[in-house]
């Protein structure tokens, strides 16, 4: 899928950004307010209609479990997105370390808070469709977050 200007939404009426915290680190969570924003605007620009978004914002351990249980993966991460249904409007989880944030923000500029956006972002384009399995695919992603983390910054 190709970004796309935002401006023209292509989503049901009643779609929903739910966002859920489940970490004690919620001192360097953006607001929930915020975070619907992004992921409207992200899945907007990426022209992919959704009916129901799961924002969580979590720990080490729960982020690790899910990528253990789920993906067979026997590493850590920084967010895992999983597509729970195929066809459009879609419906998806992000599921987001905010320490892993905490830990590496300093290491790329950033706040914590700015990284836990990034990797909202990260997620979100997983769920429209985009992959970062090669080192071309990882660069046109990062292309995409710097995209929408920039248009974010200047207030959409």
């Amino acid at each position: 899928m190709t970004s796309a200007d935002p401006a023209s939404p292509e989503r049901s009426a009643d779609s929903v950004v739910d966002v859920n915290v489940s970490t004690k680190r919620v001192d360097i969570c953006p607001d929930r307010e915020a975070l619907v924003d992004v992921a409207r605007y992200v899945l907007r620009g990426e022209r992919v209609p959704f009916e129901r978004i799961g924002l969580v914002l979590a720990d080490h351990d729960l982020v690790t479990e899910l990528n253990s249980r789920y993906l067979n993966h026997d590493w850590h991460t920084d967010v895992l997105s999983f597509l729970l249904t195929e066809d459009p409007p879609i419906e998806g989880e992000v599921y987001v370390d905010v320490q892993t944030a905490a830990e590496r923000c300093e290491e790329f500029g950033s706040t914590p808070a700015d990284e836990i956006l990034r990797y909202v972002v990260h997620g979100l384009l997983h769920l429209a469709g985009h992959d970062d399995a090669t080192d071309e695919e990882r660069a046109e992603m990062r292309k995409l977050e710097d995209h929408y983390l920039s248009r974010l910054k200047d207030g959409f």
